[in-house]
């Protein structure tokens, strides 16, 4: 009952951190175990579907609530945050100041708010420190606000690598997002911390933007030789502004098995390596120009088997022939037929093949 959590309204939270306070009131310290009964129970806490429209007083009463609650739960394994709902100082240290973060497995829907950037001292990052005793964690989500930075500005004046950067100790890391993040003090730190499994990466793609006001492509070019599947999305904020993925993708992660790409879409190069292993490549819609692209690259992906269009679904055949025909439904038929002759089948974004 109490192992997995999940909850939607602000309400709920309310009414079940008021539960486990009122238990942890009356543990004593006579008990053998030196935590209250049913916070030590909880290993999955998810709020990840909180509703989007909350208030500046709902967001504070969920961070108030939060603060008092995370040290009531000390066994998490999984942590799924709102990135809605972005966490104040005083709660990450509620978090961080736990004895047992060692335990979490997963920790996501983070909002990272760039204000806890540091330039004298990544170790100032309370995500940073919050990440120094996650030493088990397996899979890590954060989401920044890289829809709000003026890269104009930056044209004259870069912002400053941190003068001091923390290593963090993840050997069990293998799973990374990190979207609208170009740059912050946590991102400094993953850069420069080895992550021996890392397999899987999802990130904003800001390739025109120099380093260090954006990391992402020294990411790829540090970390990208153990990745299987790398992501790029950009979160649909209003206005949405698409920045270039590199083309040299295949040289910096050259054993991808999955690649999932971002308009706008890359022409790719090829490294000297006659062959590369990837299976999948996903793109949000067809494309003419990337057709061409990917009909050069065919000869050096022997094991490519699918092509994904993640932004479309395939329509019934209830409908006429013309209205299967026309349009994005007409493209993919076509890609479908040219690809198909080549043993790659063409799947829409639910992972289906045409009806």
């Amino acid at each position: 009952m109490y192992a997995c959590i999940k909850i939607r309204t602000v309400t709920c939270l309310e009414k079940f951190t008021a539960c486990l306070h009122a238990a942890d009131q009356k543990w004593d310290s006579i008990r053998r175990i030196p935590y209250s009964v049913p916070g030590r129970w909880v290993q999955v806490f998810d709020i990840s579907e909180l509703p989007n429209t909350l208030d500046s007083r709902q967001m504070y009463t969920v961070d108030l609530l939060l603060t008092t609650l995370f040290p009531l739960v000390p066994f998490l394994t999984k942590l799924s945050l709102s990135p809605v709902v972005p966490l104040s100082r005083r709660a990450l240290a509620s978090l961080t100041n736990r004895d047992s973060n060692f335990c979490l497995r997963v920790l996501g829907g983070i909002s990272y708010d760039l204000s806890f950037n540091s330039t004298a001292a990544t170790g100032d990052d309370p995500f940073v420190q919050l990440l120094q005793g996650c030493h088990n964690l397996e899979r890590f989500e954060a989401i920044g606000s890289g829809a709000d930075i003026d890269f104009d500005a930056f044209s004259d004046d870069l912002p400053d690598v941190p003068v001091s950067t923390v290593k963090l100790h993840l050997p069990k890391l293998r799973s990374i997002t990190l979207l609208s993040m170009p740059f912050s003090s946590l991102l400094f730190s993953l850069l420069i911390s080895p992550l021996p499994r890392l397999r899987a990466l999802s990130i904003t793609p800001y390739n025109d933007v120099p380093y260090p006001a954006s990391c992402t492509s020294r990411f790829l070019e540090v970390h990208g030789q153990s990745l299987y599947t790398l992501s790029f999305f950009t979160p649909k904020y209003w206005p949405t502004r698409l920045h270039p993925s590199p083309s040299t993708l295949f040289h910096t992660c050259p054993n991808l098995r999955h690649l999932s790409l971002e308009y706008p879409l890359p022409d790719l190069t090829l490294p000297d390596s006659t062959s590369l292993p990837l299976q999948i490549i996903s793109i949000p819609r067809p494309d003419i120009r990337f057709a061409k692209v990917l009909d050069r690259l065919l000869p050096s992906l022997p094991s490519l088997t699918v092509v994904r269009i993640r932004d479309v679904r395939w329509i019934g055949r209830d409908l006429s022939n013309r209205a299967q025909e026309t349009g994005v439904q007409g493209e993919m038929r076509d890609w479908r037929r040219r690809l198909g002759r080549k043993g790659i089948r063409v799947l829409d974004g639910d992972w289906q093949d045409m009806p």
